[in-house]
């Protein structure tokens, strides 16, 4: 997966942060999108779900990502 590749999943994960109720739910919600960016990209799904997930894991509790 090329840095482009990279950026564009991370991107979309911020962008579209699906906080859930639960650490896994978080995971779950941003591997999806990261998985869909990558079949978009032509990258890995599973490099593009590792990086979704942790993206929005991250995103979720730290703060950064306002959650309704």
């Amino acid at each position: 997966m090329s840095v482009k590749n990279i950026i564009l999943v991370i991107t979309a994960c911020a962008g579209l942060a699906a906080c859930g109720d639960t650490l896994g739910k978080q995971a779950l919600g941003g591997g999806a999108v990261g998985a869909g960016a990558a079949a978009l990209t032509g990258g890995s799904l599973v490099q593009g779900a590792a990086i979704g997930a942790g993206a929005n894991v991250l995103a979720c509790q730290s703060g950064a990502v306002r959650c309704n």
